[in-house]
This record gives structure tokens, C-alpha cells and sequence, in this order.
């Protein structure tokens, strides 16, 4: 069974019930959660639902609890609280409706769907049936993004102005199955990474856009899907935010978190252009899509990640909150924080697990009863300046919302106290 570890934020009562945990996709996904579901110390995981049966062997070899090969059948074991659902974006409604049906709680991976009408479909299921539904992972829930986010409402250094955020990195390259290279079945950086960096500037700007204006690029006809985007975010409080991304594998933003990766890791070196080197030797997407399998659960090359791979917090390339005070800017080890006579550093521990905080939000509200950050309602309104993005650029023309959720007046008052003044 899972190992038991410290308290990831704060205290924790080893003894209290924990939240027992069924999973529905041992993807690449599930991967990269699985450190914190073994160490987490209020989570058990009992049950999983995969197609693949190397996956469910391994899964039932690694913990002895059942493997199903649907997650219907997942929905109907009595064991399963919650329901880490994992499967593919265009999946996500269907899944979340069997998993309510049944009253099991939900932690849904980004995206949360394809379109506005899914998501509201699964907001109103699980509220028809009392059920919580959180969305994530994305990286606004990295610590260093919501202490930024607890420093600003702290008010000492005034309001937000200005958010600026972009990340180049060679997601385009890595190894894909050939839906994620159609924009229509959620492929492309627009759906695969966009909702990141836009749950990340909600966050720090209040959460309710009011307008995007954007760009997108489509530049390798052997990709054919969106590589790149730039857009221009309006906040109802009157802030504005530029996000940019890049995934055609020149520049890496990771130089300028001093190669620290996405997950918290210390860079090493590699050939520049590794991603393209090693697509050019797929002789077709068969081979392209089996090279993506090796790194799926239960493949023989395949390993769980360990917490002790990371050091540092996960991140998602460079942001900037522009205050009329200070610019803050989170960064894998901390914050560093510019103000008007002096700049100083705010280091923050390093994580017990990354992605630590993902679950604590799923424990607090299913456990707890306190009510999360990222409701379905706020996974819907991410997903709408998603959409808005491609159609912007599509129409060439700004675009106002009209699903925008704001951020709770109980959420940001700060576990690690408020901003420090040296």
C-alpha cells in the first residue's frame, strides 16, 4: 500500500480517516501524479480503470487493489470515494456524469472538456448530485503561484496592474498520438498547455477576464496543429495580461529559471534539438504514437517518478505580476520580490512531493467540507479564454466573456503569513 510521509502544508492527523481514491487513465498524466498519491498522507489509492492490460497488471501488482478494464465498472466499486479521471479531454464529460451517478467526488485533468456545453453539463451533474468536482492539475496550483497570489491580496503592495507570462518549450515534438495533432479532438498547445498558463494569470489577476485579442501559429504543415500563441488578456479589476507560448523546441524558457524544468527538477544537459532528433527516426505515427506508449504506466520501460526526484516547486516558464508597488515574480525556489526602494527573495520550502497541493484541495473539500478554488465553474472559465484564443485568432478580432468565475474571499489569506517588508 502507499507509504506514509509528513504533512506536504501543514499538520496533518495520520490517524484521520483518508480519502480513498480510485483513478480513472494510468496515462502519462497519472504518471506524473502518482509521487504524490503515494506519499500524500490523506489519500489512499484502492481502485484504478485502464483498457490496456499491461496496465491494469502492473497497477494490481504495484498495490494490491483492483484493475478495471472500464470506468464503469470503477464507478461501481464500493470502495472509491473520488475519482482521479485521467482519460482523454474529449472523455471528461461522459466519465465525470458515471462517476456522480454513482456519488463518487471528482478530480478532473486539464481540460476540463472541449466545449462550454460539456462543462456546464458536468457542473450541473455534479451538483445534482452533491458531489465536489475540482479541475486540475494545472500549475496555478504550484505553491510558488498562490503565495504570489496570497502576497498580492495581502494588499502591501497595491493592486495588480500587469501580468506577463510566457514559456518556449519543444512540446510539439514530443512524441504524440495522431488526435493530438488535430485541434478538434483537443490537440494542439492551445488545449494541451494553454490551461496552465491561463488558470496561472486568473489566479494572480482575480480570475475574471473580460476580453482576449489573440494570435496563434501553425508553422510545421507536419504538425498540423497550433505550435504557438500570444494573447492579451483585459481583467474586470483593470488589469491586463500578455501570455505567450511557444512549443517548436528553440528557445527553452528553462534558462531563465536557471534549469530548473516544469516539474521541479534539475535540468541536464541534452542535444540541443533532442525532440526533432529523435522524431525524425519514427518512420510513420504508428511508430510515433508506440514510442509515446513506452512511457505510459506499465510499459517495461516505465517506472513511477519518486519524490525525491524534485527539489524544487513545478512551474510554467516566466510570469510577472506587475503591482502598483512591486513586481513579483514566482520562481521554482521562491519569490522575488522588486518594490519601490528595495528587492529581497522569499524562499519557500522545498515541496514534500510536488503537486502536493492538488490534493490537499481534493482532502480539504471532501474531507473537510471547505470549499476549493478550482470548481468546475473556474475549470469552465479557464476553458472559455482557451476557446476564445483560437477563435480570436481565427476572426481576427477581440472577443468578450461571458463564463468568467471569480476567487473566493476565503482563498488567498495566506498559510505562510502575510507579505514580509524587510
Amino acid at each position: 500500500m502507499p507509504a506514509e510521509g509528513p504533512p506536504i502544508e501543514s499538520e496533518v492527523d495520520l490517524a484521520a480517516p483518508k480519502l480513498r481514491l480510485g483513478v480513472a487513465g494510468l496515462s502519462r498524466a497519472f504518471m506524473l501524479m502518482l509521487p504524490a498519491f503515494l506519499r500524500h498522507p490523506r489519500v489512499q489509492l484502492v481502485a484504478a480503470a485502464d483498457p490496456r492490460p499491461e496496465a491494469r497488471h502492473r497497477f494490481a501488482r504495484d498495490y494490491p487493489a483492483p484493475a478495471y478494464a472500464s470506468v464503469a465498472e470503477l464507478c461501481a466499486d464500493d470502495m472509491v470515494q473520488a475519482l482521479y479521471i485521467a482519460t482523454p479531454h474529449q472523455l471528461h464529460a461522459e466519465h465525470v456524469a458515471m462517476a456522480a451517478a454513482h456519488g463518487k467526488h471528482v478530480l478532473v485533468e486539464k481540460p476540463m472538456a472541449l466545449t462550454l456545453d460539456e462543462c456546464q453539463k458536468m457542473i450541473d451533474t455534479a451538483r445534482s448530485r452533491g458531489v465536489h468536482m475540482i479541475i486540475g492539475h494545472s500549475h496555478s496550483f504550484d505553491r510558488p503561484y498562490q503565495r504570489t497570489r496570497e502576497l498580492i491580496a495581502s494588499g502591501a503592495f497595491g493592486n495588480v496592474r500587469m501580468i506577463t507570462a510566457l514559456n518556449f518549450t519543444d512540446y510539439v515534438y514530443r512524441p504524440r498520438r495522431p488526435e493530438e495533432l488535430v485541434t478538434g479532438k483537443g490537440g494542439g498547445v492551445v488545449f494541451g498547455q494553454a490551461s496552465h498558463q491561463i488558470d496561472i494569470v486568473r489566479l494572480l489577476g482575480g480570475g475574471k477576464v473580460r476580453s482576449v485579442r489573440s494570435a496563434t501559429g501553425s508553422w510545421d504543415p507536419r504538425r498540423p496543429t497550433e505550435g504557438a500563441y500570444s494573447a492579451f488578456l483585459t481583467f474586470e479589476s483593470g488589469a491586463f495580461a500578455s501570455v505567450t507560448y511557444s512549443g517548436y523546441g528553440h528557445f527553452d524558457s528553462d534558462e531563465l529559471l536557471g534549469w530548473i524544468g516544469e516539474m521541479g527538477q534539475s535540468r541536464e544537459w541534452r542535444p540541443y534539438g533532442a525532440a526533432r532528433q529523435l522524431l525524425r527516426q519514427m518512420k510513420d505515427s504508428g511508430d510515433e504514437a508506440a514510442l509515446k506508449s513506452t512511457r505510459a504506466y506499465g510499459q517495461a520501460e516505465s517506472s513511477p517518478p519518486h519524490a525525491t526526484d524534485t527539489a524544487f516547486h513545478n512551474h510554467f516558464g516566466l510570469v510577472i505580476a506587475s503591482c502598483d508597488h512591486a513586481d513579483l515574480r514566482p520562481v521554482p525556489r521562491g519569490i522575488h520580490i522588486h518594490a519601490d526602494e528595495r528587492q529581497w527573495f522569499e524562499e519557500l520550502p522545498a515541496p514534500f512531493v510536488p503537486r502536493g497541493e492538488v490534493l490537499d484541495e481534493l482532502c480539504d473539500a471532501v474531507l473537510l467540507g471547505r470549499s476549493p478554488l478550482h470548481t468546475g465553474e473556474w475549470g469552465m472559465a479557464t476553458l472559455e479564454v482557451c476557446l476564445a484564443i483560437l477563435r480570436s485568432a481565427a476572426e481576427g478580432r477581440e472577443l468578450l466573456l461571458e463564463h468568467q468565475a471569480g476567487i473566493p474571499d476565503s482563498f488567498g489569506a495566506g498559510a505562510s503569513g502575510p507579505a514580509r517588508l524587510p
